[in-house]
């Protein structure tokens, strides 16, 4: 599998993933990976309606994406990867998918969150995960869209 690029984004396939992040990353797959997601009949006919055309897409728990890859199953495609949250993101790396890098895209205001960048709020959690994950040698970034700065989200976390 050709990992053309890794997101994490709450809101999965819309307008920018759909035609700004597909296009650059030439995807020929787009992996949504999440698990309440795949138990979500209206959510799974709204990615399928969001997907741009020509465009393969598979919904996946984290358990059934890390089998999957694993396995070889996109082996000859190009995939772009996205997760709902920093967690499951965090879970597929564990599982053995090989992401050296990812971007944190749109994460919106909740009650325990701080905000760290225009649309991306984290909990401690968040922080505390991304900050290993980055020790452990990933490169990670907080972009909204590809003309945004490509810095370390390090850069925004914070101290």
């Amino acid at each position: 599998m050709t990992l053309t690029h890794a997101r994490v984004d709450e809101r999965l396939i819309h307008g920018q993933v759909a035609t700004v992040w597909t296009n650059l990353t030439g995807a020929e797959r787009i992996m949504v990976v999440n698990d309440l997601v795949v138990k979500d009949e209206m959510q799974i006919g709204a990615l399928k309606m969001a997907k741009p055309t020509g465009v393969k897409l598979s919904i996946l728990s984290v358990n059934k994406a890390i089998t999957n890859i694993l396995a070889g199953k996109y082996d000859h495609e190009k995939v772009f990867l996205i997760t709902r949250d920093i967690p499951d993101m965090a879970k597929l790396i564990e599982g053995g998918v090989p992401l050296t890098t990812f971007n944190v895209g749109n994460l919106s205001k909740k009650e325990d969150t701080v905000n760290i960048k225009k649309s991306v709020n984290l909990t401690e959690e968040d922080i505390k995960i991304l900050r290993q994950l980055v020790a452990d040698g990933v490169n990670i970034t907080a972009q909204m869209v590809p003309t945004e700065s490509n810095e370390s989200i390090l850069n925004f976390l914070p101290k």
